[in-house]
């Protein structure tokens, strides 16, 4: 089975708490391996997915040098959930050319002047590039509709202008992959716990955190309706279990580079023209 059917999200996705410690790639859930330990299985998924970032490296090199398709790879998920840590793990020894990491934080003054849609477009990929959203324009299905600051006539509004926003993506030569980094409530727990006692991590630590806890049940809920609404081929969901941080970053580095070889990517063809030419 491809990485990509998966993990691809159901029609009527659950986000239950098993799933976000399932590991269903790897050392982990290869037969023959039950007799390696946590760290055993945790070094050779890091080994994977090393080995994965590199054949990725290979496909933006090609993406870029033909300057036609883009790249969208849309990060989403609670606090803690680990989108820093992907991108960090997926993209830091690739080269920055052709690459651009986007950090949606709360919307600005003039953000807010305009629709909620503007600040978003600004940053989609261009040709020849990949560009990874860490958070995006479903804070705007999300966070709004857990707060109440929408209702929820609102809302199924939104989720039509996100269906039209990623189809108009799609249909001008970007390739739209969406991943939910799903991790468990304890595991939040404990990674809070973790950002506290650590004097080096609390700088991490926000208090709005806490407070966003509170509503964990509304805001699983809000992400299933989300995913059930703008779910669609040309822009797929996937649900990507993420208690495990090497666990997460396998099957997201698996199914970009499974993504990005069905893209059917290669470099230009030679222009014989300059095969005469001498350097003096």
């Amino acid at each position: 089975m491809k990485v990509c059917d998966q993990f691809r999200a159901l029609k009527k996705p659950k986000l239950d708490e098993a799933l976000a410690g399932a590991k269903l790639l790897g050392a982990a859930s290869k037969a023959g391996n039950d007799k390696l330990d946590k760290a055993q299985c945790k070094a050779l998924d890091r080994e994977e997915t090393l080995a994965l970032t590199a054949q990725i490296a290979e496909c933006q090199q090609m993406l870029y040098a033909q300057r036609q398709q883009k790249v969208l790879l849309v990060l989403q998920g609670m606090d803690t959930s680990g989108k820093d840590g992907t991108v960090q793990a997926m993209f830091s020894n690739i080269n920055p050319m052709g690459l651009r990491a986007v950090a949606f934080k709360g919307p600005t003054d003039v953000e807010l002047a305009h629709d909620y849609l503007w600040r978003v477009h600004q940053q989609v990929p261009v040709r020849g590039e990949i560009a990874i959203f860490n958070r995006s324009h479903y804070e705007d299905v999300l966070i709004t509709r857990v707060q109440k600051w929408i209702d929820d006539k609102e809302c199924q509004r939104r989720y039509g202008q996100i269906r039209d926003f990623e189809r108009m993506l799609a249909e001008t030569g970007t390739v739209v992959v969406k991943v939910l980094l799903h991790i468990s409530k304890d595991e939040q727990r404990e990674r809070l716990q973790q950002r506290l006692d650590d004097p080096d991590r609390q700088w991490k630590f926000d208090p709005n955190d806490l407070v966003q806890r509170k509503l964990w049940d509304d805001y699983q809920r809000a992400y299933e309706r989300a995913i059930e609404e703008t779910d669609a081929d040309h822009a797929p969901w996937y649900v990507v279990p993420a208690n495990s941080k090497t666990q997460r970053n396998l099957v997201v580095a698996s199914l970009l580079l499974e993504t990005l070889q069905g893209m059917k990517l290669s470099f230009p063809p030679p222009n014989p023209e300059l095969g005469a030419l001498k350097v003096v």
